[in-house]
């Protein structure tokens, strides 16, 4: 068990399509919440990272005082992967150099979208240049791995927009590429507006021909699909992901936030005066109503189910999973040597694999 995930649940506004738990306009918090979140991380062994990642939220709301505070706070090895969420809005030249210098040495930004129609639906407080400019600004500082995010299947959507993002992808070429289809959650306001009949999503045949486009376009650029929504040039693996989809352990510190620690998966107290209460009692603030006991049986499934996302090396072959079989005689699963993984008809109705394991 090496990885760390350190959740920043505050946000300056809540996007039109965000379900996670966050807290919008509290800056008064930032410096109490970072106190908690280093005394948090003490309730647990010492442990020598190898990855170290900051999600939100936007965590590049804190001060470089509160992240180079955090940072102190952690043993980890030389070659750690150390990634920061940060959402390109207001993030200088000078703020990206002192990041560097603190260690982070992984950087993911909320891009979204390089059209400025899609980022006001969305619901985003950055412009597409501010986007480009603080990509080419990390560069500038000394970042040689960074990726971005991007959404697809946004409302009222058309293939030639996405098409555009994809040829701005193509210029900049980042290392990554996180590039999800937008999820309506319920509780959100583009559920909301759903409901009210101002929004509509676009069809599930567009959503796929999008989604081939996005493969096709970034695998002809050199990019490995190696997960159902990560693209990489060679080397550029997420290597804290990559322990999330290998069903490997990890702690998560924050309110809110998700462990899978000592064979039990579990998440923080979300109320943040409720978090304060058990840091401040120096017990793990868990929401013990979350609890759930990974029996081997359990483990087995859930590595099952992770690992198939992994799209560039699969799970080794269980001749005697009937499950498997049945997925290979559909066509949505290819044994190759002692291993199966995804077919491309797989990659499009992967929950359909997945249920299986469930």
């Amino acid at each position: 068990m090496d990885a760390l995930y350190i959740h920043i649940p505050f946000c300056n506004k809540k996007c039109n399509y965000c379900d996670f738990w966050t807290f919008i306009n509290m800056d008064h918090e930032f410096d109490f919440y970072t106190k908690n979140i280093i005394e948090e991380i003490k309730l647990y062994p010492k442990i020598e990272y190898t990855s170290i990642y900051f999600g939100g939220g936007t965590p590049s709301l804190l001060s470089l005082k509160s992240i180079e505070s955090i940072m102190n706070s952690i043993q980890y090895k030389e070659d750690s992967e150390i990634t920061l969420e940060l959402n390109p809005k207001n993030m200088t030249l000078q703020n990206l150099q002192e990041l560097r210098k603190l260690g982070i040495n992984r950087l993911s930004i909320g891009t979204q979208s390089f059209n400025d129609k899609i980022l006001k639906t969305l619901g985003r407080d950055h412009s597409a240049e501010d986007a480009i400019e603080t990509y080419r600004n990390a560069i500038k500082s000394g970042f040689d791995n960074i990726s971005l995010d991007l959404i697809f299947a946004t409302p009222n959507q058309t293939m030639e927009e996405l098409q555009n993002d994809l040829e701005k992808i193509k210029e900049l070429r980042p290392n990554h590429i996180s590039i999800y289809s937008l999820i309506w959650e319920e509780g959100t306001y583009f559920w909301k507006q759903r409901k009210e009949g101002k929004l509509s999503e676009i069809s599930e045949d567009l959503e796929a021909e999008m989604f081939e486009e996005i493969i096709t376009t970034l695998t002809n650029e050199g990019y490995i699909h190696y997960e159902i929504s990560s693209f990489c040039k060679p080397g550029f693996e997420s290597v804290h992901n990559s322990k999330y989809w290998d069903n490997k352990e990890f702690i998560g510190v924050g309110s809110g936030a998700s462990s899978y620690f000592e064979g039990k998966r579990y998440s923080n107290k979300k109320k943040i005066y409720k978090y304060y209460e058990d840091i401040k009692m120096g017990i793990r603030p868990i929401d013990v109503e979350t609890i759930e006991e990974i029996d081997e049986t359990e483990k087995v499934k859930l590595s099952k189910m992770l690992g198939l996302r992994r799209i560039d090396k699969g799970i080794i072959y269980d001749k005697n999973d009937d499950a498997i079989n049945k997925l290979i005689s559909k066509e949505l699963l290819v044994l190759e040597n002692d291993r199966v993984r995804l077919t491309y008809k797989g990659v499009f109705l992967a929950n359909d694999v997945f249920v299986e394991f469930i």
